[in-house]
C-alpha cells in the first residue's frame, strides 16, 4: 500500500537524506544559530546572503557545468530592484524581495535564452557582456542614483508585525530565508529534474540522444539561479539598507565563483563553507590595506593547491561520502 502523502514528504526529507549530510545540516543548523553570541550578526548576515548566491551559482556551475562570469547582475539588480520598491514604493520587506527576485528572474529568463546558445568559453563571455551591459545601465539610469546607490532603504515590517530595524528580528528572517532557500537548491539538485541536470553536465550528447531537450533543462537551471541569487541579492539590500554598483560589477561575479571553487564545486555544503572563507578573510585582513589583495590570492593559491576539490569536496572524500 503506498504510504499519505505527508509520510512520503517526512521520509524524503529526514530517512532519505545520507547521516553525513543529516550531521553537516546539524552542523550548519547550529552554527548559525549559535555564532551571533560571538560573532557579530550583521557579518553573519552577509555570510548567509552571499551564501546563498554561492549555492545559487553553484548549481548553475556545479551541476550543469555552465560557468557564468556574469552572475552578479542578478544580485545587484534584484538589490536596487527591492531597494527601489522598499523606499520609494512602500512596498513590505517581504514584497520587496519578491520584486527583487522577479526582477533577477525576468533578467535570467532573457539573458539566459542569449546565453545557453552557447557553450564553454563562448557561455562564459556572453554572460560575462551582458553583466557589463547591465552594470552600464545601472550606472546611468536615473533611480540607481549612479555611484551613490540607493542609501537609507527602510527595512519596514515583515508582514506588518515583524520590525526589521532590531537587528534579532532582521537576523531571523535572514536565517528563515537562507534555510528555506538552501532546502529548496537541495531538492532541486535531489529532484529527477536534478538528475537530468548532471546527466546534461556529464555527457550532453548522450542526454540529447535521450530525448531530453538539453536547451530546456539549462534555461530553467539558468533562470532558477539567477531568481535564487535575486533572493540573495535583496535581502543584502535590505540588511545594509543598501544597493550600490559593487554588487553588479564583474569583481562580484569573480568573487563568487571563488567562494564556491574554494569550497568545493559540486558540493551542497561547499558554497556555504567557500562564503564563511572568503568573506572572513575580506573581514578580518582588511586591517592589512594595500596587502590584503596579495594575501588574498596566495591563500586562494594554497587552497587550490592542497585543497583541489574545495574544503568541503577533500573532506568528503576522505570520508568517503558526499558533502
Amino acid at each position: 500500500m503506498e504510504a499519505p502523502a505527508g509520510q512520503r514528504m517526512t521520509g524524503w526529507w529526514w530517512s532519505r537524506v545520507p547521516p553525513q549530510q543529516r550531521a553537516a545540516f546539524l552542523v550548519m543548523l547550529v552554527f548559525f544559530l549559535a555564532a551571533p553570541a560571538v560573532i557579530y550578526p550583521v557579518f553573519l548576515m552577509k555570510v548567509m546572503c552571499f551564501a546563498l548566491f554561492a549555492c545559487a551559482f553553484n548549481l548553475l556551475l556545479g551541476y550543469v557545468g555552465l560557468l557564468s562570469f556574469g552572475h552578479a547582475m542578478f544580485l545587484g539588480t534584484a538589490g536596487y530592484a527591492a531597494a527601489h520598491a522598499a523606499k520609494v514604493w512602500g512596498l513590505t520587506p517581504e514584497l520587496a524581495i519578491l520584486a527583487g527576485a522577479a526582477a533577477s528572474c525576468a533578467l535570467g529568463l532573457v539573458s539566459g535564452f542569449i546565453a545557453i546558445r552557447r557553450q564553454g568559453i563562448y557561455f562564459a563571455m556572453i554572460t560575462l557582456a551582458l553583466a557589463q551591459m547591465v552594470y552600464f545601465f545601472c550606472v546611468q539610469v536615473p533611480f540607481t542614483h549612479g555611484e551613490d546607490g540607493i542609501q537609507a532603504v527602510p527595512r519596514g515590517r515583515l508582514f506588518g508585525i515583524l520590525d526589521l530595524s532590531d537587528v534579532k528580528a532582521m537576523y531571523a528572517t535572514v536565517f528563515v530565508i537562507f534555510f528555506a532557500c538552501f532546502l529548496l537548491i537541495y531538492r532541486i539538485i535531489h529532484s529527477p529534474f536534478g538528475q537530468v541536470l548532471k546527466a546534461i553536465r556529464e555527457n550532453e550528447a548522450r542526454a540529447t540522444s535521450l530525448g531530453y531537450d538539453v536547451d530546456r533543462y539549462k534555461l530553467l537551471a539558468f533562470v532558477l539561479s539567477a531568481t535564487l541569487s535575486g533572493v540573495a541579492g535583496a535581502t543584502n539590500a535590505l540588511v545594509f539598507q543598501l544597493a550600490a554598483l559593487n554588487a553588479v560589477y564583474w569583481t562580484m561575479s569573480g568573487e563568487v565563483v571563488l567562494m564556491t571553487l574554494v569550497g568545493g564545486l559540486g558540493t551542497i555544503f561547499g558554497p556555504v563553507v567557500g562564503a564563511l572563507v572568503v568573506l572572513g578573510m575580506e573581514n578580518y585582513l582588511a586591517q592589512l590595506g594595500a596587502w590584503v589583495t596579495i594575501v588574498q590570492g596566495a591563500i586562494f593559491v594554497i587552497c587550490v593547491l592542497t585543497f583541489r576539490r574545495g574544503v568541503i569536496g577533500e573532506l568528503g572524500r576522505f570520508l568517503g561520502k558526499p558533502l
